[in-house]
Order: structure tokens, then C-alpha cells, then sequence
């Protein structure tokens, strides 16, 4: 059931976001020269890894910056952000083309956040167990303050919703969902760059 929804979800929302994609795609070559798509492993069901895709929104070969907790810093001030990256970010119009792949199968429309594959070390046996589901466009974490709280409030929520999820779960998370990105909330995380 929850497959059949993901499909039909992602479906049809490529459907709609079609010609906005085409349009940012452009806007992404024209204004910063580069790959239109951000391509990275991430850490998928059972931890096995996967491809994810974003529309790019930092400056070619820019680094990979942390938190102290191992977290990925996203501060409203990060220097590597293009100007229409910065757009994208607080419209969350980047995260549009992970409606591929859920397409393919390797993530949801709801489940946790994917991590980056090296940050499993930074996991207690207890978090581990966000990886029992696919990761998810949306979350639970996602409208419980999304980068506003603490990776490891993020990770507890995670944790939380793999041992709860359900059809009907998902779909209240995705209609709160909806407010959440058109008010552009708790983008941006509150923690300092290393």
C-alpha cells in the first residue's frame, strides 16, 4: 500500500513540478555554470547506500562542511551557497527531483531524512533503527522543527516513526507538510560553523 502511494505520489507530482523543473534547470547552467543535479550517496533502507538528487544549490566543488556533531551544516550564511541556491533552499524547490527517486524505489514521500554514508559512525544501536524503513522526502522530524532542533532530536524522531509508520501517519505528515514548506520554516539550522 504505502508503495502504491509513493508511486502514484511521486507520479504525480513530477507531473505538475515538470515544467518548473525544466525552468530551474536552466536558470541553474545559466547563472552558475555546472551540473544541474547535486549527486551523493546516502544511507538507505538497511543502510544500504543509494544515489540521491537534488537540483545543485552550492558552488561547484565546494567542501564538505560539519557540525561538531557530525551533522551537515546548514546555516543561513553558508559562503558555498549560490544566490538561486539560496532561493531553492528556503522554497525547498532543491528536493524535487528526489521524487525520482522514489520513482526508483530507494526512498518514500515519508520516512526519515537520508544521512550521508559516513555518518552511520555517529549512530547509537538505538538510531540505527530509522534505517528499518525507506528514508523519506518528508518526516516526522521534518515538521517537528526540521533543522531548528538537534541532529540527534532529529535522529530520536526518526527513530520514533520506523517503529510507528503507517499509511495514515504518512499522509498527516504530508498535509503538514504542505504549510511547513509554503511558510519556509526552520530552513536553516541555528548551529554555528565549525
Amino acid at each position: 500500500m504505502k508503495r502504491a502511494v509513493d508511486i502514484v505520489g511521486a507520479t504525480i507530482a513530477l507531473i505538475l513540478f515538470g515544467i518548473p523543473m525544466i525552468v530551474i534547470a536552466l536558470l541553474i547552467r545559466v547563472l552558475d555554470p555546472g551540473p544541474v543535479f547535486f549527486r551523493q550517496a546516502r544511507l538507505g533502507k538497511n543502510g544500504t547506500p543509494f544515489l540521491i538528487f537534488k537540483f545543485r544549490s552550492m558552488k561547484v566543488h565546494a567542501p564538505d562542511i560539519r557540525n561538531e556533531d557530525g551533522s551537515a551544516f546548514t546555516g543561513d550564511d553558508d559562503p558555498r551557497v549560490t544566490k538561486l541556491g539560496r532561493f531553492l533552499r528556503k522554497t525547498s524547490l532543491d528536493e524535487l527531483p528526489q521524487f525520482i527517486n522514489v520513482l526508483f524505489g530507494h526512498m518514500s514521500l515519508v520516512g526519515p531524512r537520508p544521512d550521508q554514508v559516513d555518518q552511520i559512525q555517529y549512530y547509537t544501536e538505538i538510531e540505527k533503527q530509522k534505517l528499518l524503513v525507506k528514508p523519506g522526502i518528508t518526516g516526522l522530524a521534518q515538521i517537528s522543527g526540521r533543522n531548528s532542533i538537534s541532529w540527534d532530536q532529529r535522529k530520536e524522531l526518526d527513530v520514533k516513526y520506523a517503529q510507528n509508520n503507517s499509511v495514515l501517519g504518512d499522509l498527516a505528515i504530508v498535509a503538514r507538510t504542505i504549510p511547513y514548506v509554503l511558510l519556509r520554516k526552520d530552513v536553516n539550522s541555528e548551529t554555528t560553523k565549525p
